[in-house]
């Protein structure tokens, strides 16, 4: 499953929002902040990156719906796969 370019924009965008999220978490590890601040924001991240997951899948997806010109391609055992691990 080949993923779109001009889909994958948004979803690098938001793994880049999440890479500085989680250079805040380490630097709010490092100074000792407190540890209900540290796990909102690791909890922000997460949830950042399960979406990015989320997008990646939901194009390939979409891809493989459009291009299969009536043919069955889409394999449903390995997108059911790709969705567990982001469980």
């Amino acid at each position: 499953m080949e993923l779109d370019p001009a889909d994958m924009g948004k979803v690098v965008n938001r793994l880049k929002r999440a890479q500085g999220q989680l250079a805040g978490v380490v630097g709010m590890l490092e100074e000792g902040r407190d540890c209900e601040d540290v796990v909102t924001q690791l909890a922000a991240v997460s949830k950042a990156l399960d979406r990015a997951g989320f997008a990646i899948i939901a194009s390939g997806m979409r891809q493989c719906l459009v291009e299969s010109n009536g043919e069955e391609t889409l394999d449903v055992e390995k997108l059911q796969k790709l969705f567990l691990s982001l469980a």
